[in-house]
């Protein structure tokens, strides 16, 4: 069982806070990703700003999305 994502903001530096569907707050540094494949076009700050919640994750204007149990996973709890 995986939880949901339920909002996103984007931060500097290309970390996204996001919550879970417990409440629970975490942020994801897709930094460590912006070398690989189309996460490099995430490099340019207006379109990694356009990432938003889509169903149970996140995606972003390019139709880039990321799994919801490796965004759990990878982000660190406030």
């Amino acid at each position: 069982m995986y939880l949901s994502v339920i909002d996103v903001k984007p931060q500097e530096d290309y970390k996204l806070l996001l919550t879970f569907e417990n409440n629970e707050c975490k942020v994801f540094d897709v930094s460590e990703y912006l070398n690989i494949g189309k996460f490099q076009e995430l490099r340019d700050k207006k379109l990694f700003s356009s990432v938003k919640v889509s169903f149970d994750s996140i995606e972003w204007d390019n139709h880039l999305d990321l799994d919801p149990e490796l965004l759990y996973e990878k982000s660190v709890a406030l």
